[in-house]
């Protein structure tokens, strides 16, 4: 068994965006020269507390309908009230849509449905972030 690790960092200019960063581990993996590995053994995390990872479709129609939902999901001038920050609402947003993304390996290569990809979402950017990218397997 062989343990590989990358960290990624991402600076999204606005408050709240999505980046399709599956080339970025598709080369993490390739990089890892690791063939097989099992379903919880690829882990994108993103140990920002402000920021999600998630599977989706690949389209650009997906993750901007995910931006568009998220004020009515967390509203941030509600929370911010409560929390005395301007970003309660990222905190909110990260628990709704998770910290990681799994993925199997099977022969080398991401093994995904037809269309899916993995994003990182961001909910309070501006600044650089780090995702880890973690493969265990063969």
């Amino acid at each position: 068994m062989k343990s590989f690790r990358k960290v990624l960092t991402l600076n999204v200019p606005s408050r709240i965006g999505f980046v399709n960063i599956t080339t970025e581990v598709e080369a993490a993996l390739r990089e890892s020269g690791i063939q097989e590995a099992s379903a919880s053994s690829t882990r994108c995390t993103s140990p920002r507390r402000s920021s999600s990872m998630t599977t989706n479709r690949g389209s650009t129609a997906t993750t901007s309908a995910s931006s568009r939902s998220s004020p009515r999901t967390s509203p941030s001038a509600v929370t911010a009230q409560r929390h005395g920050e301007d970003n309660a609402d990222a905190h909110i947003k990260r628990q709704l849509m998770g910290r990681e993304a799994v993925v199997a390996v099977t022969k080398g290569k991401l093994d995904f449905g037809t269309w899916e990809r993995i994003f990182y979402g961001e909910w309070d950017g501006r600044r650089p972030k780090r995702i880890l990218v973690k493969i265990i397997g063969e």
